[in-house]
C-alpha cells in the first residue's frame, strides 16, 4: 500500500498531465461503482491498459469506490430498477434479453445498470473535479507542503526512501 501511494504522490508531482490522472481516476470509479466480475469492467480495464493511464491513480481510484459501492448499492438498485421498470422502454429490455450477448453482459441486473448509469453521470463531474484539484495541488500546496515540519520528518522515514527510489 505504501508503494502505491508512493506512486501516486509521484505523478502527482511528476510531469504527467492532469488530465492523464483525472482519466485514470475516473476509469477507477467506474470499475469500482460497478459489480466487479462484468464484461464492461474488462473494456474499462482494457482501456486503461491500451491507453496507459496511471495505473496508481487507476488502482486508488477503484479501491475507494469499491468501498463506497457498497453504501451506494440501496441508490444504485433504485435507478437500475427504474430505468428497468419504465414503461416506455419494455420493448427495448425485451427484445436485449432475448438476445445472447445482452444476457452476458447483464445490463437486465439492476444493481449493474444503475451503478454504471450513476457512474456514467457521474463520470465528466469527476474528471473535471480531479483536474481542478490534481493543477491546484501542483500551484498552490506542493510547495506549501514539502516545507511543512510532519512532511520533513516523514522524509526521514521507510516511506520517502520508497518514494525516492521510484523517482529515480
Amino acid at each position: 500500500m505504501l508503494t502505491l501511494l508512493a506512486r501516486l504522490l509521484r505523478a502527482l508531482n511528476s510531469e504527467t498531465g492532469p488530465w492523464a490522472l483525472a482519466i485514470a481516476f475516473v476509469l477507477g470509479m467506474i470499475m469500482g461503482f460497478t459489480p466487479l466480475w462484468r464484461v464492461h469492467n474488462l473494456v474499462i480495464l482494457l482501456i486503461a491498459l491500451l491507453f496507459r493511464v496511471n495505473l496508481s491513480g487507476f488502482i486508488l481510484s477503484f479501491v475507494i469506490c469499491s468501498g463506497l459501492a457498497y453504501l451506494l448499492d440501496p441508490l444504485f438498485h433504485q435507478v437500475g430498477f427504474a430505468i428497468l421498470s419504465a414503461e416506455s422502454w419494455q420493448p427495448v429490455w425485451q427484445s436485449m434479453y432475448s438476445s445472447a450477448f445482452w444476457r452476458v453482459v447483464q445490463f437486465h441486473h439492476t444493481i449493474t445498470l444503475g451503478s454504471l448509469v450513476v457512474s456514467l453521470a457521474f463520470a465528466p463531474v469527476l474528471a473535471v473535479m480531479s483536474y481542478w484539484v490534481i493543477s491546484q495541488y501542483r500551484k498552490r500546496i506542493q510547495a506549501w507542503f514539502n516545507r511543512l515540519r510532519l512532511v520533513q520528518a516523514l522524509k526521514a522515514n521507510r516511506f520517502w526512501a520508497i518514494y525516492s527510489d521510484l523517482r529515480g
